[in-house]
């Protein structure tokens, strides 16, 4: 396996660039980068190596193990191995100077995040049909559509079970921290949650989790991008509805009326992220799922949105 590498040369002498490689290393690691250069791989036993095809030289059978603890790989095919910098020098014909330029861009963190939150939001998923609780808080809350939850693709947050599984699938601790899915002490950050992933261009830009008991009703990750949920589609309709929330847009998405939105992020302001334009915005006066003896158009009410505000 990895105990031993036939790679030594990254025994360089001490320069300044000691800090630079130190900080390159904590914002990506070699599995992540991997990851995004589309490699797949599978876990090796109950280790934290991974096995997966060459990216270094043609194969058929997998020989290119990385060990996602100590951050290094080696093929027993090509006999190549190293760490991260290492490995970009061999794959991308780069010098050692080169490829620190080459990650330094690599590592902003748009791409990896997109990785991990998409996963997150598999997970959750996943969840759903497991815990009989959420899918009664869910017929409480109205929606009983399940092709539509699947569609929304919500989930369900347990709590206490990401972290194990994004750690086994190889994700650093510092990127899951960095993303918000773990907390301050380094615990699950969404705990006994429904879970709306809020998609832009078919990517997961933020997480949604509703709480299903006493803890605070709405959170969102922190730092994450907000916008209006599902804007693409519905700002081709000549009439927008406006809600509140995630559940008051699935309950009326059930109903039929595709044209609904609302707003998500930490920074809730759909006028900051989205450029309105003039022309009918119809708003509720309370929420749908909350219980009324009210019929839905008789809560709703039509104004003009003033773009210039």
């Amino acid at each position: 396996m990895l105990a031993a590498f036939a790679y030594a040369g990254l025994q360089r002498p001490n320069s300044t660039m000691g800090e630079d490689l130190v900080k390159i290393k904590q914002c990506l690691s070699l599995l992540d980068y991997l990851r995004q250069q589309n490699w797949t791989a599978r876990p090796v036993g109950l280790s934290s190596e991974f096995v997966g095809l060459c990216p270094l030289h043609p194969e058929t059978r997998p020989s290119f193990y990385v060990n996602a603890r100590k951050n290094l790989f080696y093929c027993h095919g090509c006999g190549q191995g190293g760490d991260l910098i290492r490995f970009v020098e061999l794959s991308q014909r780069l010098s050692f100077l080169q490829s620190l330029n080459y990650l330094e861009q690599q590592s902003a963190p748009s791409a990896d995040t997109a990785v991990v939150r998409e996963q997150a939001a598999a997970f959750y998923q996943g969840q759903l049909p497991h815990h009989p609780e959420a899918l009664r808080y869910l017929q409480q809350r109205g929606l009983l559509d399940p092709g539509l939850i699947q569609e929304l693709r919500i989930g369900y947050a347990p709590g206490g079970n990401l972290r194990r599984h994004l750690l086994a699938q190889g994700y650093s601790f510092e990127l899951l921290r960095r993303v918000g899915l773990l907390n301050a002490q380094g615990c699950d950050a969404f705990y006994h949650r429904l879970v709306f992933p809020c998609c832009h261009e078919g990517h997961v830009v933020n997480l949604y989790g509703r709480s299903r008991g006493a803890a605070f009703a709405h959170r969102f990750l922190p730092g994450s991008r907000g916008g209006l949920f599902a804007w693409e589609s519905v700002r081709q309709f000549s009439t927008v509805i406006l809600v509140e929330g995630l559940f008051d847009l699935a309950v009326l998405w059930q109903a039929g009326f595709r044209n609904t939105t609302c707003a998500f992020g930490t920074h809730r302001r759909p006028r900051n992220s989205v450029s309105f334009p003039t022309y009918p915005v119809v708003r509720f006066t309370s929420s749908l799922t909350r219980t009324s003896t009210k019929p839905v158009n008789a809560r709703l009410r039509v104004s003009p949105v003033d773009s210039s505000r």
